[in-house]
């Protein structure tokens, strides 16, 4: 039984006049080929606004109405069984475009993920326009391969390069991705990856518990106990900057 459509923002809207946000973007699917009816189950977003990560972020399980291919699952992990109670794409199209509007989208292979989500907005309103009319769309593997050509330039080889933690992908996941690439694209494109929220910032998933930890860090407190680096530590810290100098346009900022 098809479930009622909401039209709140989408297919109307416009892009900003200023794009200093940017939304790293993955998704799961149900399989490979978007001309074979395959459809998103999961979306991942994590929002950078000046080169800084906000802590903001989009993640959505979606019902696909339809079978998930063996070989995907084996990538992803996420059963039909899991997504029964989840909403269908068309249910939280207003929310999603909500979040990603105007922004810079950051994508590793932009047209596997682009062709997918053109689809299901197309599935949802036939008049829905297409996302590259409302987003920049950057493609993080196209670029990955104009600075690193000839090598793999995969998000695990980009990880190893980058010297970016990915121990906890054990599986595939859209948020879990999202997260890894938008360290992997800010060292990618000349710098080191920042946490701090933009002026004014209450939203998201995650925000709101940021400004709580820095009221508490900056509350009445006991000096804190200056504890130096032991020559390893130190060695270590070393061999990170050289890494950082190797690998990133400006080289790395403790050094100027």
């Amino acid at each position: 039984m098809n479930e009622p459509m909401h039209w709140r923002i989408w297919p109307w809207m416009r892009l900003r006049e200023t794009n200093v946000r940017q939304v790293v973007l993955d998704t799961e699917t149900t399989g490979l080929e978007v001309r074979q009816g395959h459809r998103i189950i999961e979306i991942g977003c994590v929002e950078i606004v000046d080169r800084k990560l906000t802590g903001r972020h989009y993640h959505q399980y979606v019902r696909p109405e339809r079978a998930i291919d063996q070989g995907a699952l084996e990538v992803h992990g996420i059963t039909e069984e899991f997504l029964a109670d989840k909403p269908v794409f068309a249910r939280i199209a207003d929310e999603f475009l909500a979040f990603i509007d105007g922004a810079e989208l950051v994508i590793h292979n932009a047209p596997f993920d682009v062709g997918f989500i053109d689809s299901e907005f197309q599935i949802a309103n036939a008049q829905a326009q297409r996302l590259s009319t409302l987003c920049k769309i950057t493609d993080s593997l196209q670029l990955a391969r104009s600075k690193h050509p000839g090598q793999r330039n995969s998000l695990d080889a980009l990880c190893q390069r980058y010297a970016v933690d990915n121990s906890n992908r054990t599986l595939h996941g859209a948020l879990l991705d999202a997260e890894i690439l938008a360290d992997v694209y800010l060292l990618m494109t000349g710098g080191q990856t920042t946490l701090g929220l933009a002026a004014g910032e209450e939203g998201g998933s995650t925000g709101a518990g940021a400004q709580t930890a820095i009221r508490r860090l900056t509350g009445s407190r006991a000096p804190l106990k200056v504890i130096k680096p032991s020559p390893d530590e130190v060695a270590d810290h070393e061999a990170r900057l050289d890494t950082l100098t190797k690998t990133s346009e400006n080289g790395a900022v403790w050094r100027r």
